[in-house]
C-alpha cells in the first residue's frame, strides 16, 4: 500500500503532461500582439495615406481658386470631413484642425511673381486634418484608437504649365510713341514690348524633358506654349513682315476691318488685305525650356525688339484706336489653334490705354452708327462685348491698362456701356478681376487707373505675374516662408 502511494506521488512529480499550456498561452499573446501590429497598424497606415491624399487634394483645390475669397471654403469642400468630396467610408471621425484652412502670404512666392492680392490677400493655403481610427486587436492592450494628423501646403501657381495658345494684342497707335519716363525714357511701345519679352522668357516653348527644342518653320516639336502677335490698327498682309524683319520701315496701315464675331479661323489673304495678325502661332522664341535668353533667330524675338539691332514692332498710328475687331480676330485664331492642339488653353493678352477714338473714315466700309459691332459709335462698349464673348467661349482674357484715363471713350453715348471710361473698359475686358492689371505711372498720362486685385504697376512685373498665373497650383513644403 505504501509502495502504491509512493508510486502515485512519484508519477505525479515526474508527469510532464500539460506543461505546454503556458507556452500556448504565451504564444497566443504573441500572436494577438502580432495581429494587432499587422492589422491595426496596417489599417492605420492605409487610413493615413487616404487622409494625406485628401489633405493634398484640399490644399490644391483651395490654392487653385486663389486669390478668390472662397479659397478656404473650396479647400474644405475637397477634404475628408463628413459630407465633403473626399470623405472616406473608413474615415468616419475626420475633423479640420482649428484655425485651418490657413491662408498664407509667403515671401518666397511673392519673389517669383505671385502677389498676395485681394480679396484673399494670400498666395498659398495650408490644410491640416485629424482622424481617429478605431483598433480591432490593439484594444485588448488599451489602445482603443489611433489619432492621425495630415498636413499639406499648396501655392496658388507654379506647377508644370498647361499648354497655352497665347494671342498678344499690342496697341501700336500714335499714343504709343510717347515717352514713358517710368521705363527708362523709352517709348511706350518699346516698354510694352519689353514686357512681352519677359512673358516669353517665362513661357515654355517645348517639353521640359527636351534638352533642345526641335524647331521647324517657327514651331517646336512637342510645343507647349504657342504665341501669336496681333496689332491694331490694321496693316496690310503684304507689309506685316516689316514688324519683324528688323527694318526701320513701318508696315502700311489701312482702315479697321471687321472679322466675324463667330469665325473659327483667322487667315486674311491677299497682299493688300487688312490683317490684325502680325505673326501666326509660333514656339521658337526660346531654344529650350531652360534657356535663359530668347532665340535671336525667331521672328517673335525680332518683333518684340529682343534681337540686337532690331527695334521691333513700329507704331505707325494714323487710324485712331478701335480694337473690337482685333479681339474677334484673335479669338477666331485661338479657336483654330485649340482645335489643332486639343487640351490646350486659350489666352488673350491685350495692352492698350483703352480709349477707342476711331472715326468713320478710319473704318472699312460696313461700319454703321448703330452702336453695335461694327460701328463707329460705342467703340469701347464693343470691345467689352467682344472680350466677354471670348471669355464665354472659354478664353482667359488678361488686360493691361497702360496709362488708361478716367475719361474718354467719347463715342459711347448710348447702350449698356454709355459713359464708360477707358479705365473701366480695360477692367471689364478682363475675364475676372485678378486678370486686370494697370500701369498708370507714365509721365504726362494723368492716369489714376488702378487694379484693386493686382497692385503691381511695373510692366515687367505685370508680365512676370501673368506668366506665373498661366500655371496651376502645386504642393510646397509646410515650412515655406
Amino acid at each position: 500500500m505504501k509502495r502504491n502511494r509512493e508510486s502515485l506521488v512519484s508519477r505525479a512529480l515526474h508527469d510532464q503532461s500539460g506543461q505546454v499550456i503556458p507556452w500556448v498561452v504565451l504564444a497566443m499573446v504573441m500572436l494577438l500582439s502580432m495581429a494587432a501590429f499587422v492589422i491595426d497598424i496596417g489599417n492605420a497606415f492605409v487610413c493615413y495615406r487616404e487622409l494625406q491624399a485628401s489633405t493634398d487634394a484640399a490644399a490644391l483645390a483651395g490654392a487653385e481658386v486663389l486669390p478668390a475669397s472662397n479659397a478656404a471654403a473650396t479647400a474644405i469642400a475637397y477634404s475628408s470631413v463628413a459630407g465633403n468630396k473626399n470623405a472616406q467610408g473608413n474615415l468616419t471621425n475626420v475633423a479640420m484642425v482649428s484655425g485651418y484652412p490657413l491662408l498664407k502670404c509667403l515671401t518666397s512666392l511673392k519673389n517669383i511673381g505671385m502677389a498676395c492680392v485681394s480679396p484673399a490677400s494670400a498666395n498659398a493655403i495650408q490644410v491640416k486634418q485629424t482622424a481617429k481610427v478605431p483598433t480591432i486587436f490593439a484594444g485588448i492592450f488599451g489602445f482603443k484608437n489611433f489619432t492621425l494628423t495630415a498636413s499639406a501646403t499648396a501655392s496658388m501657381r507654379g506647377s508644370n504649365p498647361t499648354p497655352y495658345n497665347v494671342a498678344i494684342l499690342v496697341d501700336t497707335t500714335a499714343s504709343m510713341s510717347t515717352t514713358d519716363t517710368d521705363c527708362g525714357s523709352l517709348s511706350r511701345l518699346a516698354c510694352a514690348l519689353q514686357g512681352v519679352q519677359v512673358l516669353m522668357q517665362n513661357l515654355s516653348p517645348c517639353a521640359a524633358s527636351l534638352a533642345t527644342c526641335t524647331i521647324t518653320n517657327g514651331m517646336a516639336a512637342n510645343s507647349v506654349d504657342r504665341v501669336s502677335l496681333f496689332t491694331f490698327p490694321n496693316v496690310t498682309v503684304g507689309t506685316a513682315s516689316k514688324e519683324f524683319d528688323c527694318s526701320s520701315t513701318n508696315p502700311t496701315t489701312v482702315p479697321y476691318s471687321f472679322p466675324s464675331t463667330s469665325a473659327v479661323t483667322y487667315a486674311p489673304t491677299g497682299s493688300t488685305t487688312a490683317t490684325y495678325q502680325v505673326l501666326g502661332y509660333q514656339s521658337d522664341y526660346r531654344t529650350s525650356d531652360t534657356s535663359a535668353t530668347l532665340n535671336s533667330g525667331s521672328n517673335l524675338t525680332m518683333a518684340v525688339g529682343a534681337k540686337s539691332g532690331c527695334t521691333g514692332m513700329g507704331d505707325p498710328g494714323g487710324e485712331g484706336t478701335y480694337y473690337a475687331g482685333a479681339i474677334y480676330a484673335a479669338q477666331a485664331s485661338l479657336v483654330a489653334e485649340q482645335a489643332a492642339y486639343p487640351g490646350s488653353q486659350n489666352v488673350i493678352i491685350i495692352l492698350s490705354d483703352g480709349d477707342a477714338t476711331a472715326n468713320s473714315s478710319q473704318m472699312a466700309s460696313g461700319a454703321t452708327n448703330s452702336g453695335t459691332y461694327p460701328s463707329y459709335v460705342n467703340e469701347c462698349g464693343q470691345a467689352v462685348t467682344a472680350a466677354l464673348a471670348a471669355t464665354a467661349a472659354g478664353t482667359r482674357v488678361y488686360s493691361v491698362a497702360y496709362g488708361s484715363a478716367g475719361s474718354g471713350c467719347g463715342t459711347d453715348t448710348s447702350g449698356t456701356y454709355k459713359g464708360i471710361t477707358p479705365c473701366q473698359t480695360m477692367q471689364k475686358i478682363a475675364s475676372a478681376p485678378q486678370y486686370f492689371f494697370s500701369d498708370y505711372n507714365q509721365s504726362g498720362s494723368g492716369s489714376t487707373c488702378q487694379s484693386a486685385s493686382q497692385p503691381t504697376t511695373n510692366l515687367s512685373q505685370i508680365f512676370t505675374q501673368i506668366a506665373a498665373d498661366m500655371t496651376v497650383a502645386r504642393l510646397i513644403p509646410d515650412s515655406s516662408t
